[in-house]
């Protein structure tokens, strides 16, 4: 005879591997690795330092 099957685990097994699935794809389509984060961090502090240094003092 087989196992007695939990319906309820079952349900949220499914909705839990559907959504590590989407987020999965997402973290593909729209991720970026911690370089780039890092690369558009120096840049955006570069640029504001820049700005800073071209003010005129009243």
């Amino acid at each position: 005879m087989a196992e007695p099957v939990n319906l309820n685990r079952f349900r949220k097994d499914k909705a839990r591997a559907e959504k590590k699935a989407r987020a999965d794809q997402n973290a593909v389509k729209f991720g970026r690795s911690k370089a780039e984060k890092d690369l558009d961090k120096a840049r955006k502090a570069q640029e504001v330092q820049r700005l800073d240094d071209h003010k005129r003092d009243q």
